[in-house]
């Protein structure tokens, strides 16, 4: 498949256009992310003290990083959680009288 041929989908982040390179069944997800990412570059600008979009970008990756790793983290104690819990209640079925 060559360059020409590749489906892209159209984006647009702080008031400029992009095209990107995207199978058409990832392009639904391309945009949201691109929706989610100019929304916090759009902050990041509404705030004044940034105007280089690069900048934006590295601030609008940064924040985006932190949010995603907070969740991990998250995710994680969770999941911790729930297997203690599981360990717990299995050996209380193991205890429970009558087993």
């Amino acid at each position: 498949m060559t360059d020409a041929s590749r489906p892209t989908t159209e984006i647009t982040l702080l008031e400029r256009q992009y095209v990107i390179a995207c199978p058409p069944e990832e392009q639904d997800k391309l945009e949201r992310a691109a929706r989610y990412l100019d929304r916090a570059m759009q902050g990041i600008h509404a705030q004044g003290k940034v105007v280089d979009r690069e900048k934006i970008a590295i601030m609008a990756a940064l924040n985006i990083t932190h949010e995603l790793l907070e969740a991990l983290d998250e995710r994680r104690a969770g999941e911790h959680s729930l297997s203690e819990l599981s360990q717990r209640l299995e050996r209380a079925l193991a205890d429970a009288p009558g087993r």
